[in-house]
């Protein structure tokens, strides 16, 4: 077990991301999704609050640090209108399950009822980004994911009472961060689109081409 107050590493890593991210943002060179990040930021701070309340000590700061950092993405992707990301249908009912989870959350007195509804809630707003940094990883940036990687990672290693409260929601972040990341650096999505997806377009190409030689015979 690390020391408790390395949580303050993991938060400077963590924000060090977000501010990378957002000044990527800010040069176009990222799209963020606003339906993850708003959530992503009110929803943290909402948490920070509870999880004082339940005296969780300094592994609260990372969960504050993931709310700061957000409203830092959202200024920027308002500031740079060209770098926001556009929203359909599936972010928006994303977002509206992400709120009812939220909503379910606040208003539960059951500790284990709250904290499934929080993680829900936290992995619907990120959804849209997952899918988006599968199909279009080219709009995301993976430094404000490694950030929450580190932090959420330095934070488990000062767990002293292995708590759902206290270790459930880091786990989240470090997967949850880990499968963007992955996503993003190796283009996956393209890559395994592109091999079962080109015979496909290939066949649409020909076919045209097949039917005119017909015609002309």
């Amino acid at each position: 077990m690390l020391d408790p107050h390395i949580v303050f590493l993991g938060a400077f890593a963590s924000l060090v991301g977000t501010l990378t991210y957002s000044w990527q943002t800010l040069k176009g060179l990222a799209q963020p999704n606003r339906v993850t990040w708003t959530l992503w930021s009110i929803a943290p701070i909402l948490a920070f609050a509870a999880e004082i309340n339940q005296g969780v000590g300094l592994q609260s700061i990372m969960t504050l640090t993931l709310g700061v950092g957000p409203i830092c993405v959202l200024v920027a992707s308002f500031i740079s209108h060209s770098a926001s990301w556009k929203l359909g249908p599936f972010d928006i009912a994303c977002g509206v399950m992400s709120v009812a989870g939220i909503i379910v959350w606040a208003v539960t007195s059951n500790a284990t009822i709250g904290l499934v509804s929080f993680m829900v809630a936290d992995g619907l707003a990120g959804l849209p980004t997952l899918v988006k940094a599968y199909v279009e990883p080219e709009t995301e940036r993976p430094s404000t994911y490694l950030g929450g990687i580190i932090n959420g990672a330095l934070t488990l290693a000062t767990v002293t009472k292995w708590t759902t409260a206290e270790f459930a929601f880091p786990l989240q972040v470090v997967l949850f961060n880990t499968v963007l990341v992955v996503l993003i650096t190796t283009k996956l999505g393209p890559r395994i689109r592109g091999t079962y997806l080109t015979p496909l377009h290939d066949v649409e190409h020909v076919l045209p081409s097949i039917h005119e030689e017909e015609s002309h015979g």
